[in-house]
């Protein structure tokens, strides 16, 4: 009879067993490129590249190639927000004047989550109001909400608070995605001026080494 071994004795692994996967592990640490110092969450390869048909502020159909060849900053709001978007969109303003001249290589895209309000002219207005870098952009509920999946956005619209006037709860993330359209970085308006703007010169300049 065989007796079942105690789940308290140690165990040994032959020599050979560990130290191969020990060194792929090493060399794999040795060929990684280094990271950078990143303030915001690094969200590269676990969000889709930037994809969606939209509207612009004169009406023209846009797409995330139209924006190719900047580094993007995509926050979902709406122009009736009391609060979040108005705070957010100075918040973001701020960023790019502490980018200085690297800003004209950014773009906010302020996407509008209340489209039987935001009209392509109100959205439109009202993102450039904030800085003359930022583009409004609104569509059907059916291209905004397919948008508003892909990056995991979440909105609901409120009770009637009378004479039409209503509140859209959203979801308040910063996405940033690099000049070919790869999701990079994920911010909250709680992050800093500062850290933004800083991940936002790290990538531009990983874009553009000098």
């Amino acid at each position: 009879m065989i007796r079942p071994t105690p789940l308290t004795e140690p165990r040994t692994l032959p020599l050979r067993r560990w130290i191969w996967p020990a060194m792929l592990l090493f060399l794999a640490a040795c060929s990684r490129a280094p990271q950078p110092d990143w303030k915001l969450t690094n969200v590269s390869g676990h969000l889709p590249d930037l994809a969606f048909h939209l509207t612009d502020g004169a009406g023209r159909p846009v797409t995330a190639r139209d924006f190719r060849g900047h580094d993007v900053v995509l926050y979902f709001g709406y122009t009736h927000c009391p609060d979040a978007c108005p705070l957010t969109m100075t918040h973001l303003h701020l960023v790019m004047q502490k980018l200085g001249p690297l800003a004209d290589r950014v773009r906010i895209l302020f996407v509008s989550v209340d489209p039987a309000r935001d009209t392509p002219k109100i959205v439109g207005e009202y993102a450039a109001a904030f800085d003359p870098r930022a583009v409004g952009l609104t569509g059907s509920m059916n291209e905004i909400v397919t948008l508003a999946k892909r990056y995991r956005v979440a909105f609901t619209r409120g009770p009637d608070l009378g004479h039409g006037a209503y509140e859209v709860n959203h979801s308040s993330a910063i996405y940033v995605f690099d000049s070919e359209g790869r999701a990079r970085l994920l911010a909250s308006p709680a992050n800093s001026e500062d850290d933004i703007a800083g991940d936002l010169r790290l990538l531009i300049g990983m874009e553009h080494p000098s």
